[in-house]
């Protein structure tokens, strides 16, 4: 009987630790009591954009898991929106949001503490008809107009796989879509799944095969807030495990997307 009583006592000092540290958690990764979960907005959806509606409020995959996250963690969320992620990874780096969900490469990795993916992607370009390119290797060409959204993991793998000619730089996809219809550039490189829905806006324009970039898709917080880091990481990836990534995918039309693997990092 003694022994059983050492080992309730052992049991529940074990759960008061673990509340308080879960409660430090939170305090750290929401210091002001509201979770504010960063997103990217676009025209139209994808695996990471979301979109607006009437009321200005965000819809999609991030908005979910954002959503969800709130929810575990019984904080109310504020979203708060950016019309690019490089914008949004700043708001994370400098702690004007909380938290964030962000397309992974080692520049952001310097700036921000990723935690695991929640889907993976690939990169590719959108070509004019003029433009003539079907392949990734045929837009890397000398004369091609290239662009890409400014400060994004997207422009910084397109300029490091361009050989023949460079990219530049547009604020948002509404820019860079105004510019190909503009013949102001041949090609827009984005995100494969993010793409279909401005084809749709452009005569003749296409998708090209291939891709010049794989990547995983991951939440993120400030750097040096190893509890929080922790804190969202075991969210996610139990939100993998439960279907709630999975549910948010299917949500937003993406029946076919991958949840990323237990465990995956990029």
């Amino acid at each position: 009987m003694r022994w059983m009583k050492i080992g309730v006592l052992l049991a529940a000092i074990t759960m008061a630790g673990d509340t308080m540290a879960d409660d430090n958690a939170k305090k750290e990764l929401a210091p002001n009591g509201t979770l504010r979960v960063g997103l990217v907005f676009a025209p139209s959806m994808s695996l990471f954009f979301v979109v607006k509606d009437a009321n200005g409020q965000a819809r999609g995959v991030t908005h979910d898991i954002g959503k969800a996250l709130g929810a575990s963690l019984g904080l109310p969320v504020e979203f708060v929106l950016f019309p690019n992620s490089g914008l949004a990874t700043d708001a994370t780096e400098s702690g004007a949001v909380d938290v964030s969900f962000m397309p992974v490469d080692e520049e952001r990795k310097k700036r921000i503490a990723f935690g695991t993916n929640y889907t993976l992607g690939e990169s590719t370009y959108m070509a004019t008809g003029a433009s003539g390119a079907k392949t990734v290797e045929e837009v890397d060409r000398a004369g091609m107009r290239v662009i890409g959204i400014a400060n994004t993991t997207t422009i910084r793998a397109a300029t490091r796989t361009l050989k023949n000619t460079t990219i530049a730089p547009v604020t948002s996809v509404e820019d860079a879509v105004s510019a190909l219809r503009d013949g102001k550039a041949d090609a827009f490189a984005l995100s494969r799944d993010s793409l279909p829905t401005y084809v749709k806006q452009i005569a003749g324009s296409r998708i090209v095969d291939g891709a010049f970039q794989q990547i995983g898709i991951a939440i993120a917080v400030k750097k040096g807030k190893e509890a929080a880091l922790g804190l969202v990481t075991d969210f996610l990836e139990d939100a993998k495990k439960s279907g709630v990534v999975r549910k948010a995918l299917d949500a937003a039309g993406y029946p076919d997307s991958p949840v990323a693997p237990a465990g995956s990092r990029s």
